[in-house]
């Protein structure tokens, strides 16, 4: 359909269209990750941001376009998660700034807005790479600004927009080597060509058929160029035809959206040890759509259920429950119908958080005199890695790492929380470090922050050990920065698909070594893995080696690991730990 311009609601509907299709293929998205890890996380990662921004604009959106975009903006840059999520937000933060002066866009402003998002986006980045989301998107906002000085209809704009994005994308693998040999395309680049899917998907009027997925990205065979496949051809329908309309009211079986809190800190049954594994596939019985976020202090819950008391006797098990919305997603369907809403709401998926923890002004800073000196944030992924953090003086630990990003406003938060001059941030994966250092930038001025740009939990107890309460800030900086560097970072886990990476050959379900970022062992054997790691990571000189064993750990591969290293390496003094973090058998880490 033909249009001169786009005023708030059609981006709003947009933006909608977009978050839904990447919602729909976020697993896909996790699936393209370049290392064959159970933990590919940038589906999920830009999906949880993309669903932030959506719901935000969802309550908050006006016939203005710039009123939307600025919204919309809000949402992304606290919502953002992980490396990908924050470049999302900083393309669309740009893209708002632009946006701010129009009530609508026309083909050439809405060029223009998609170039200054890039250019923003491209700042934020410290280190800008080449065959990432940043060129799919920065390839596609040139693109438009080339067709927008011969072209006055926007829907003809985002056809070409959609198909220089995916040419861009297929032409990933040439520009970063990795991913020619993994046979993978661009995960971020990815995500973002789906969510210009749903941009055109909604300004052309298509639904896509039950079960079709967009053909571009698969994975690619190994040594084989990337193939751009014409996407299989849908359906077009009335523009008025509410997507909503194509579903029967029930037809909805899980009918009650449920989200809440649980605080492990009061209530509870005595004894009861909370399994998030038993706790979802108790919830799955009667439910779907399952999403739970879980630390020390407090579990996090979404779920759709028949049976919403059943889920709420089954949560007071393991504390009081507090903030709790459930919705009938029926009622809410009939209301649709009934008012004859012509975009279809996003998926919930934990975005409508409550309300106080989705404000982005600056936490109220106490009187300079009841200020500590220092406060510190880590991130962790295991009980007993929380626990080290602890013992080191860190003040607030957010639950992330490789299974779960904290956003950026998990950051602003945690630093809310904390009653002190300077704060440091230790991320302790590379995958968080934009995501804290947004948050930093945020409250630039307001408070006092450093992020240490530690990339792995090895990295983050060296800085914190090295850090000093009676030394100044760039001295106990410096300092940090060094520990970091000193260090070198271990991890095993299994491999979740067949691949070569330099001429290593992987199988699915073996064990792999990673070091410092880079797959070094792969076997059948837990313990002949992580021997070959250690190997690896140990030269001469090296004194200390500190294993962290996961929550799958094996207790006899431990011990044999530890009588090996005792053996191997008499020099070496060998620490073990019990770190209980998900997924990884094993982090290492080793210091001179």
């Amino acid at each position: 359909m033909s249009k001169r311009s786009i005023n708030g609601t059609d981006f709003t509907a947009m933006v909608l269209a977009g978050a839904d299709m990447l919602h729909q293929h976020a697993e896909h998205v996790n699936s393209l990750n370049v290392f064959p890890v159970p933990d590919g996380d940038t589906g999920t990662n830009m999906n949880l941001t993309m669903t932030a921004g959506a719901n935000e604009l969802k309550k908050n959106n006006t016939a203005s376009l710039g009123q939307c975009a600025g919204v919309l903006s809000k949402g992304l840059l606290m919502g953002a998660r992980g490396n990908s999520g924050v470049i999302l937000s900083q393309l669309f933060r740009g893209f708002g700034r632009y946006a701010a002066q129009y009530e609508e866009l026309n083909a050439q402003q809405f060029a223009a807005a998609l170039q200054t998002g890039v250019d923003t986006a491209y700042k934020a980045v410290v280190k800008p790479v080449e065959g990432t989301i940043l060129t799919v998107a920065k390839e596609a906002a040139k693109h438009a600004t080339y067709l927008s000085r011969r072209t006055t209809d926007v829907t003809e704009l985002m056809t070409e927009v959609l198909a220089k994005a995916k040419e861009a994308l297929a032409h990933t693998p040439e520009l970063l080597p990795v991913l020619k040999q993994v046979g993978v395309v661009d995960s971020g680049g990815q995500g973002l060509v789906y969510i210009y899917e749903g941009f055109h998907q909604y300004l052309t009027g298509a639904v896509p058929a039950a079960g079709t997925a967009s053909q571009q990205g698969q994975a690619l065979k190994p040594a084989q160029a990337p193939v751009q496949e014409k996407p299989a051809a849908t359906p077009a329908v009335p523009m008025h035809t509410s997507a909503q309309s194509q579903l029967h009211t029930e037809d909805i079986e899980f009918l009650y959206d449920m989200e809440f809190f649980i605080n492990r800190q009061l209530g509870g049954a005595a004894n009861a040890v909370f399994d998030e594994d038993a706790f979802r596939k108790a919830l799955s019985v009667n439910g779907d759509s399952i999403i739970v976020i879980s630390d020390d202090e407090t579990i996090k819950v979404h779920v759709h259920s028949k049976t919403p008391g059943e889920v709420l006797n089954l949560a007071l098990l393991y504390g009081e429950i507090t903030q709790i919305h459930i919705l009938n997603m029926r009622e809410q369907h009939r209301d649709l119908l009934t008012t004859g809403m012509d975009i279809a709401p996003m998926p919930e998926l934990f975005a409508d958080m409550p309300a106080e923890t989705s404000s982005v002004q600056a936490p109220a800073v106490p009187p300079a005199d009841d200020l500590a000196p220092y406060g510190f944030i880590a991130v962790s992924s295991g009980d007993g890695i929380s626990e080290i953090f602890r013992s080191l003086g860190v003040d607030a630990v957010l639950s992330g790492g490789q299974t779960m990003n904290p956003s950026t406003e998990d950051f602003v938060n945690a630093i809310s929380s904390i009653s002190a001059k300077h704060i440091y941030i230790l991320p302790n994966n590379s995958n968080i470090v934009l995501a804290a250092q947004q948050a930093k930038d945020l409250l630039e001025g307001e408070r006092e922050i450093t992020v240490i740009p530690s990339k792995s939990i090895p990295q983050g107890i060296a800085a914190a050990f090295a850090f000093q309460e009676d030394d100044a800030v760039d001295v106990n900086t410096s300092n940090m920065l060094e520990a970091i560097a000193q260090v070198k970072s271990g991890q095993v886990t299994n491999a979740v698909r067949d691949t070569v990476i330099e001429e290593l050959q992987i199988k699915s379900g073996q064990y792999i070594g990673i070091s410092n970022s880079k797959i070094v062992a792969a076997d059948d054997d837990l313990l002949a893995a992580s021997r070959q790691l250690l190997e690896n990571m140990l030269v001469n000189g090296d004194e200390i080696v500190t294993v962290l064993t996961g929550a799958d750990a094996n207790a006899e591969v431990t011990e044999s690991l530890a009588a090996w290293l005792e053996e191997t390496y008499p020099q070496v003094e060998v620490e073990i730990h019990e770190g209980g973090q998900p997924l990884y058998y094993y982090l290492f880490s080793v210091e001179p």
